[in-house]
């Protein structure tokens, strides 16, 4: 299996990413900082590169409002500040700076430009801890802190990979960040049973629709494993699902379509908002439904086929626009797969797993340690450290945070690696049944369940009730 396939967050990590918008919806300056390309020397310090960042500062009318801090994931953060419409509705209510810093590595933050991928050597700075540091570095330029001045309240915001670094960067940071709105953030996601993922996902389908859903999917595994065997079989998918490009071995088909598939199933739970989005692809409101709409009755062979082509349909090509199905590039650059791939083989490593057989929806497909490890070595000349982002963020231990919320959607198939439950109170959970990917940082919508408002009337309480705070130990100073 294809390293990146097999860990998108869009997690989406892998991998929550997000396409462009047709036109901007918010405003903002573009900045660039000189910062080091390696935080943690005191050798060849002097080297540095451009970090992206957007700034608006209209809301701050006293100068003295917090900073809404977005930590930019794994995509150009101009998409990310576009997509993120809770902390410019609350930005004027809280007289707030909105700041998105961009990822190094990621959208026009290239610290070696067009080589930046060429070799381990150029994306060996490409770490989250290198990452946190680049918006410390930041927030320490442009709201320092010394013995006369302290600096604004920040809160940091994220989603999915974001999430996570929001809330670590209240761990590592907790001078610099006031407290961090964490949702969707599978920190715990490293030491987890790898098939959980598997598992939510095929509930979110089974409740979507009919049941009929899911096993029309467990059974097109088959059906489209036979069609593949022949070369009169190879043209009838060809033909049926119009995929762009030859399809000649049975591998494009077993390997490349079924990868496919199963992102885009996890996708589509991913965005299943109750309003018609653009999150990851043009799609209505509630998309699992839709799909599994046009799987509602057994079926099997050809009218299978031709059943699961229509359904999948609402994903790859709602607008009618797609000509043909591109299933070996379905992703771009800009969406950050190149450096997503080199993360999840050195310190993000999520394990997945499948177990079929009525548990979930997917062929049975084991966790392979060695050969995910071999095929990073193959192709970065890495290998995985399995429990590092464990050991230096903690995972499940968090006694000593504080200030954080973590939310999670439990229709998102990863919140199966979120935090659910603490016994520390300075933390607070937000679940949200109705809620998927990181929906509690969109714009608010009327079509919103009550228990995504509820999210983030949450959220606006714990911010102010943080700013509060830090207000008043400043006094004190």
């Amino acid at each position: 299996m294809d390293i990146h396939k097999s860990h998108l967050l869009v997690l989406g990590l892998l991998l929550c990413l997000m396409t462009t918008q047709t036109s901007a919806k918010y405003e903002y300056q573009i900045k660039y900082l000189d910062v080091p390309l390696d935080h943690f020397t005191y050798v060849n310090e002097s080297v540095t590169f451009k970090l992206r960042y957007l700034v608006n500062d209209t809301y701050n009318t006293d100068g003295k409002g917090p900073i809404l801090f977005y930590t930019g994931n794994e995509g150009d953060i101009e998409n990310f500040a576009q997509n993120t419409g809770f902390m410019w509705e609350i930005a004027p209510e809280l007289k707030a700076t909105l700041l998105f810093a961009e990822h190094r590595y990621y959208g026009k933050t290239l610290p070696f430009g067009n080589n930046s991928f060429e070799s381990p050597k150029n994306l060996g700075y490409l770490t989250s801890e290198q990452a946190l540091a680049d918006f410390a570095f930041l927030l320490a330029e442009i709201n320092p802190s010394n013995r006369s001045t302290r600096g604004r309240p920040v809160i940091a915001f994220g989603g999915s990979y974001g999430g996570m670094l929001a809330a670590w960067f209240r761990m590592k940071y907790p001078h610099l960040v006031t407290g961090a709105i964490a949702s969707s953030a599978p920190i715990l996601q490293f030491d987890t049973d790898c098939g959980v993922f598997s598992q939510i996902l095929t509930t979110v389908f089974r409740v979507a629709y009919k049941r009929e859903c899911v096993w029309n999917i467990e059974r097109s595994w088959d059906v489209l494993k036979n069609y593949s065997s022949t070369a009169d079989g190879l043209k009838v998918l060809k033909d049926s699902f119009k995929f762009c490009g030859n399809i000649t071995k049975a591998e494009d088909i077993t390997d490349t379509f079924f990868d496919y598939l199963s992102d885009v199933y996890g996708n589509l739970a991913m965005i299943n908002y109750p309003y018609n989005s653009t999150f990851l692809a043009p799609v209505p409101a509630y998309p699992v439904r839709e799909f599994c709409g046009r799987l509602d009755q057994n079926f099997t062979g050809l009218e299978l086929i031709g059943r699961l082509q229509e359904a999948l349909s609402i994903y790859s090509n709602y607008t009618g626009q797609t000509k043909c199905l591109n299933i070996a590039n379905a992703y771009d650059d800009n969406m950050g797969t190149a450096g997503w791939d080199f993360q999840s083989c050195t310190e993000m490593v999520m394990p997945m797993c499948s177990e079929g057989s009525g548990k979930d929806m997917f062929l049975k497909k084991s966790w392979d340690e060695k050969k995910f490890s071999d095929d990073c070595f193959k192709k970065f000349g890495v290998r995985p450290k399995t429990n590092v982002a464990m050991t230096n963020y903690g995972g499940l231990y968090l006694d000593a945070a504080s200030n954080i919320v973590f939310s999670n959607g439990l229709q998102d198939p990863w919140s199966g690696g979120g935090v659910l439950q603490s016994s520390n109170n300075a933390i607070k959970i937000v679940l949200i049944p109705e809620g998927a990917h990181h929906i509690d940082l969109r714009a608010a919508s009327d079509e919103d369940p009550g228990s995504v408002r509820g999210a983030r009337q949450v959220h606006l309480l714990s911010i102010q009730k943080w700013i509060k705070q830090y207000r008043k130990k400043l006094n004190k100073y």
